[in-house]
């Protein structure tokens, strides 16, 4: 400890740092407090009070997640005072929540629940007045049920603080008091990124996913229906967890042989669609480059599209500034549009009659498979998003025994990958992925990191940089001998906002800029498995670069499916083809979510 505070808990010596709170000494040193709206990294505001302990000099009970530490401080956690209080505590909570947690989604994964068993009141005797509630189904991807929220505040701190987005709040007071946009205007309506981090810290069922399960199954069921599914990089690292395994457990073999017992007709890999972008993006890129250093009109830094709720978030607060992103459509739907053109004609299968699947580790991909942007003849190209919470759901509803089953592979060619389409599950991995074969496509050598780990953007800080020089690049790109590439890399949307403004304001130094919606990349994403710790995404990122550095081809460009494809069918990156499957465009939007029409 670097500079350790001396205080007594329940009679015993301790340390702790000087900056804790007495919750965080407790913890430190095997001392457990039950508490309710707590959540370390994100919020500590004492609003429930369940964290309530005695300290000796103060008249009334503190909450100790927001009392700090002092020298000489003496602390009890369980007397009979302590304890009545937290009783009543729950009791008074419990008596303005619903009781159906039978029927309840989170059902044995409510902390409200797991609380009760804690602290086990024998009845609630506070029957009355109940609070106004509602339900809010107008977003395509969070779900609001207020009669399940006990005003804990920590969607509002993630919203706010983490994200820096701002539209949850608290509106009204007493009985008619509610989290939610402004006014309470349906969430469909607001600015809302759609990155369900908000779902990640709710405790009980009042934020929710919006499921796809049941016409995912009713697909499955049909017929005459040929179900397609996919499965985004960080989901492999992470679907373990929902059946008792260590976070960062790489199942890709068991959730791919699921899948097929499941009754999907064909399991693919969004990973060779990652491949598919770098190849795409790496080239856009290319061409803004060689564009600016022939001095050219264009618009640089460009900046990476993968994540749809960054996307949203851009169009929303920085909607002069579109034109920076990349053309390229988000992965899974590169994979979704391939799936209904190629893969269709290829079999013979009406593309009305074909139904793709995504799994992804992300809630705002519910919402980009809406956009119309995404369509093709006007039908989706992808029809369903399960989050890896869903598909666990899916897995269990089905019977299957997870954990014990073999390992098996993705069906061929739209289920090849190599170790870059891996990464992209966490943040940096794009970058990473993309200047291990921009780099090598202009100078013939791979990039000068050993074992092509590309240090400088990998790793959770907020933001990250590094810059490249092109020397003895080949003859075709001459031009861009000498040339200094500048990169930046963030992750969550507060991180985002910062270096929007330098772009928005003309002074980016960046050439290139990665950028997901989640902090941490897809590995903390909206869907993935509660709760998502910093040692959660650091064991989940861990895996993520060893599936990477297991496989035998760890450059986009060396994917043979994937050149194949180019061959027998798109032709060439950026090409026609290309362009019309795997490309697109975005829109500007107001703050109520509208489309804003230039000129109007």
């Amino acid at each position: 400890m670097t500079n350790p505070v001396h205080l007594v808990i329940n009679g015993r010596d301790v340390r702790a740092e000087s900056d804790w709170s007495v919750l965080e000494a407790a913890k430190h040193n095997g001392v457990k407090i039950p508490h309710f709206c707590y959540l370390e990294g994100v919020h500590q505001i004492g609003s429930c009070r369940i964290c309530v302990v005695e300290v000796e000099g103060m008249r009334s009970l503190q909450a100790s997640c927001t009392v700090p530490v002092r020298d000489g401080m003496v602390v009890k956690t369980n007397t009979a005072r302590v304890k009545k209080a937290r009783e009543v505590l729950y009791e008074l909570m419990l008596s303005d929540h619903p009781r159906n947690c039978l029927s309840c989604y989170r059902n044995q994964n409510c902390e409200f629940q797991k609380l009760g068993e804690e602290i086990k009141i024998p009845d609630c005797r506070f029957e009355g007045e109940r609070s106004k509630t509602f339900v809010d189904d107008s977003s395509p991807s969070v779900y609001r049920d207020t009669s399940k929220c006990i005003l804990c505040r920590r969607c509002v701190t993630v919203c706010s603080e983490i994200q820096g987005v701002g539209v949850l709040g608290v509106n009204n007071r007493g009985f008619g008091t509610t989290i939610g946009p402004a006014a309470d205007l349906p969430l469909g309506t607001a600015n809302c990124a759609n990155c369900g981090q908000c779902v990640m810290v709710c405790p009980v069922g009042a934020l929710l996913t919006r499921a796809d399960m049941t016409p995912v199954w009713n697909a499955l069921f049909a017929p005459k229906v040929r179900t397609v599914v996919q499965t985004a990089p960080a989901v492999r690292v992470a679907l373990g967890e929902m059946f008792g395994m260590e976070p960062g457990t790489i199942v890709t073999g068991k959730m791919a042989h699921a899948l097929r017992l499941l009754g999907f007709d064909d399991v693919f890999d969004t990973n060779f669609a990652a491949d598919l972008t770098i190849l795409e993006e790496g080239t856009e890129f290319l061409h803004r480059a060689l564009a600016a250093v022939r001095g050219q009109d264009v618009v640089l830094p460009m900046i990476t599209s993968c994540s749809p709720g960054w996307i949203k978030y851009v169009e929303h607060e920085f909607p002069d500034q579109l034109a920076h992103l990349s053309s390229c459509k988000s992965p899974h739907m590169m994979l979704g549009a391939l799936a209904k053109t190629y893969w269709a004609k290829k079999q013979g299968v009406d593309p009305k009659d074909m139904y793709v699947v995504s799994v992804m580790p992300c809630t705002a991909k519910k919402f980009e498979i809406t956009r119309p942007e995404m369509f093709l003849d006007g039908r989706p190209t992808v029809d369903a998003v399960l989050t890896t919470r869903e598909l666990a759901r899916m897995i269990k509803e089905a019977g299957i025994d997870f954990n014990s089953l073999e390992e098996k592979s993705f069906d061929d060619p739209l289920g090849f990958s190599t170790g870059a389409a891996d990464i992209f599950g966490t943040t940096g991995g794009v970058m990473e992925a993309a200047l291990r074969t921009v780099y090598e496509v202009v100078t013939g050598r791979e990039v000068p990191f050993p074992a092509l780990e590309v240090t400088p953007v990998r790793g959770l800080s907020q933001v990250k940089e590094a810059t490249f020089k092109l020397e003895d690049v080949k003859p075709e790109y001459a031009e861009l001998e000498g040339f200094t590439v500048k990169v930046a890399v963030t992750s969550g949307l507060k991180g985002a906002k910062r270096l929007m403004k330098e772009v928005a304001a003309g002074t980016a130094p960046w050439h290139f800029i990665e950028v997901m919606g989640c902090p941490g990349g897809c590995i903390a994403g909206g869907g993935q498995p509660r709760p998502t710790t910093r040692t959660i995404r650091e064991a989940r990122m861990r895996a993520i670069y060893a599936e990477d550095a297991g496989k035998p081809r760890r450059k986009s460009h060396e994917n043979p499916s994937l050149m194949a494809l180019y061959d027998e069918y798109l032709g060439e990156p950026l090409g026609h083809l290309s362009h019309e499957l795997l490309h697109t465009h975005y829109t500007p939007r107001g703050r109520f979510n509208e489309r804003l029409v230039k000129g109007s």
